[in-house]
C-alpha cells in the first residue's frame, strides 16, 4: 500500500492515492465515491455495447444506419403508395349495388292490390335482379313509412316469414327455402315519427342462381297498421358491385405477386444468418409476412369457382388470423425490447391470453353467422339479442384489456429505452407506423365502412354508402403497404454484411458509424476493462499516461 508522501510520488514517476481518515465528511465522502463506482459498473450493463448482455444478439438492422433523409423517403415513400392505392380506389366502381322494388308495384295487377291489409301481412312475391358470381352475396331489406306525425319513438315486435325459389337454365323454380320449412323470424319495427328503421329480411351468403323468386309473409302488424296506417314498404336488394368484384380480384391478385416478392427478397437478404441472430422485429416479420400473404387471399377465386359456403368463411378466418396476429405483433415487439429472455410461459402466455378471445370473437361471429344463414337464410345475429349482447360485451371487455396492456407496456418501454441509443430509433419508427395504422384502421370503422368479417354487416345497412372501392383498398393497401415499409426497414443493411459475419452481437460501434448527426464512438472491449488507475513502481511514464 502506498504511503500518503513518498519520494516516488513526489517526484511524479507514478500515480498515488490517500486513504480518508478521520472525519465525518471524509468517510461520507467515500461512501459516496464507492456507490459512484458500483453506478459506473451497473451502467456497462445498460449501455448499448456488444459485449453487454442487456442488448440481445442480433443481425443488424438497415434500420440503424439510415439518415434523416433516408427515413423521409420511407415514410414519403409509404404514404405516396398509400394516397395512390386511395386515389385508385375513388375512381373505381361502388362496393355495392342496390335496386329498389316497392309494394304497390309488386301487389300491381293482383287481385290483393285494393285490400286494405295487405300492406301489414302481405304474402309480396318479387323477383331479384340479375345476379352473378360476381355479385357474391344477396340482401334484401325493408323498409315502412306510415302517417304517424307525434313526435313519439315506437317499437313493435313481428314476425317475417320467407319462401325462396331459385330460377334454374331451364327457366324452372327450385325450392330452395320451401314454405314448409320456412322460419317464422322475430324482427324490430323501430319507428320515428313517419319513418321506421329498415331491416334485414333475409341473406343469401353464395348464390346458386341468376335469379331468385322471394315471397314475404308479416305476421303481427296488423295492429300497428290500424294505429299508424303503413303508407309505403318499399324492398331492396343489395348486393355486390359486379365491377368492384373484378376490381377486388385484380387488386389481391397483385398485392398477394408483391407480397410473395417481398417475402422471398426478405428471406434472400437474412439467409446468411443464423436465425438466432435475428432480432424480434426480424423474427416476427419472417412470421408477418407469410399470414400477410394469406391475408391477401391465393383462395380468393375459389368463391366464384365453388357455390359454398367454405371459401367465405375461411377467408374471413384468414383475414381475422392477420389482424390478431399485428396486434400479438406490437405486445410482443415493446416488451420482447426490454426482456431478452421470452420463454412461452413468462413472455409469450399473457399475450395469448389477452389476443386470443379477440380472434375468437372474430371467428365464432364468422362461422355463427355462416353457419346459421346456411340453414336458415332469414336468420340475424342482431335479432338474437342475448346471445349477440353477451357476445358483444364480452369483444368490448377483451379489446378493452387489449388497449390498457398495450399502452402499459409501450409506456415501460419508452421510460427504460429511451435514452438508450439506437433503442429509441426503434420504439419512434414502430410506434408511428402502429398510430397511423391504428388511427385510418378505427376512422374508417367508426365511419360505418366495415372490413375483414365485420363487412357483411355492415353492407346490410342502408345508411351505409359505398360509392366507390376507396374502402377496400384503405384497408388492403395500408397493411400491405405497412409490412412492406417494415420489411425495408428491418433487412440487413449489405454494407455491414461482412462485419457482422464476425461479429453478429448488436455492436452500436458498427452500427453507429454513419452519416448521423451524433458520432457514438465506443471502446472496444479491452479497453473497457484496463484499470483507470495505476501506481508507477519504474523510472518510465505510465503507457496510458499522456502528456
Amino acid at each position: 500500500m502506498a504511503k500518503p508522501h513518498s519520494d516516488a510520488d513526489a517526484s511524479g514517476l507514478g500515480y498515488a492515492y490517500q486513504l480518508p481518515s478521520g472525519g465525518l465528511l471524509l468517510r461520507l465522502k467515500s461512501s459516496l465515491s464507492q456507490f459512484s463506482d458500483l453506478f459506473s459498473d451497473f451502467s456497462r450493463y445498460i449501455s448499448p455495447a456488444y459485449h453487454h448482455d442487456r442488448c440481445e444478439r442480433s443481425v443488424h438492422m438497415r434500420l440503424y444506419s439510415m439518415h434523416k433523409r433516408e427515413f423521409v423517403m420511407v415514410f414519403l415513400g409509404f404514404f405516396t403508395c398509400f394516397g395512390l392505392g386511395i386515389v385508385i380506389g375513388l375512381t373505381g366502381p361502388p362496393i355495392t349495388s342496390t335496386s329498389a322494388l316497392t309494394a304497390k308495384q309488386i301487389l300491381a295487377n293482383t287481385s290483393l292490390a285494393h285490400s286494405p291489409t295487405v300492406l301489414a301481412t302481405g304474402p309480396f312475391a318479387m323477383k331479384s335482379p340479375l345476379t352473378t358470381t360476381y355479385s357474391q352475396q344477396l340482401w334484401l331489406i325493408a323498409k315502412l313509412v306510415t302517417d304517424n306525425n307525434d313526435d313519439e319513438r315506437y317499437d313493435k315486435s313481428f314476425q317475417v316469414s320467407v319462401s325462396i325459389d331459385g330460377i334454374n337454365e331451364q327457366h324452372k323454380p327450385q325450392s330452395v327455402l320451401g314454405s314448409g320449412v320456412s322460419h317464422n323470424r322475430t324482427r324490430h319495427l323501430v319507428c320515428v315519427r313517419n319513418d321506421c328503421e329498415e331491416f334485414t329480411v333475409m341473406h343469401l351468403g353464395f348464390l346458386d342462381y341468376a335469379h331468385y323468386i322471394i315471397t314475404v309473409r308479416f305476421y303481427g302488424l296488423e295492429s300497428f297498421h290500424q294505429k299508424y296506417n303503413i303508407r309505403s314498404i318499399t324492398f331492396y336488394f343489395k348486393t355486390y358491385s359486379p365491377e368492384f368484384t373484378q376490381i377486388e380480384i385484380w387488386f389481391r391478385c397483385i398485392f398477394l405477386l408483391f407480397t410473395f416478392i417481398v417475402i422471398c427478397w426478405y428471406a434472400h437478404t437474412l439467409r446468411k444468418y443464423p436465425v438466432y441472430d435475428w432480432s424480434i422485429e426480424q423474427r416476427w416479420l419472417s412470421v408477418l409476412l407469410p399470414l400477410l400473404l394469406l391475408y391477401d387471399n391465393p383462395f380468393f377465386p375459389l368463391i366464384f369457382l365453388m357455390n359454398s359456403w367454405v371459401p367465405g368463411m375461411l377467408d374471413a378466418i384468414l383475414q381475422a388470423t392477420f389482424l390478431c396476429a399485428l396486434l400479438m405483433f406490437w405486445l410482443c415487439i415493446y416488451h420482447g425490447l426490454r426482456q431478452n429472455e421470452r420463454s412461452f410461459v413468462r413472455f409469450y402466455l399473457v399475450k395469448v391470453i389477452v389476443v386470443l378471445p379477440i380472434w375468437l370473437c372474430a371467428i365464432v361471429l364468422a362461422t355463427w353467422e355462416k353457419c346459421n344463414e346456411l340453414r336458415d337464410p332469414t336468420y340475424s345475429h342482431f335479432v338474437d339479442t342475448k346471445n349477440y349482447n353477451g357476445f358483444k360485451m364480452f369483444f368490448y371487455i377483451a379489446c378493452c384489456m387489449y388497449v390498457l396492456y398495450l399502452v402499459l407496456l409501450l409506456l415501460r418501454a419508452y421510460t427504460e429505452l429511451r435514452s438508450m441509443p439506437y433503442f429509441d430509433m426503434r420504439l419512434k419508427f414502430l410506434t408511428l407506423l402502429m398510430l397511423f395504422v391504428l388511427s385510418i384502421s378505427i376512422t374508417v370503422t367508426t365511419s360505418r365502412f366495415g372490413f375483414g368479417i365485420l363487412e357483411d354487416n355492415f353492407v346490410a345497412s342502408l345508411n351505409t354508402t359505398y360509392r366507390s372501392s376507396a374502402q377496400f383498398m384503405c384497408f388492403y393497401g395500408l397493411l400491405n403497404f405497412y409490412l412492406y415499409t417494415m420489411a425495408y426497414v428491418y433487412s440487413p443493411d449489405g454494407r455491414f454484411a461482412q462485419a457482422e459475419l464476425a461479429v453478429t452481437k448488436d455492436n452500436p460501434a458498427i452500427s453507429m458509424i454513419d452519416d448521423s448527426d451524433e458520432d457514438v464512438v465506443y471502446g472496444s472491449d479491452e479497453e473497457s476493462r484496463r484499470p483507470l488507475t495505476s501506481v508507477g513502481g519504474g523510472a518510465g511514464k505510465n503507457d496510458y499516461d499522456s502528456d
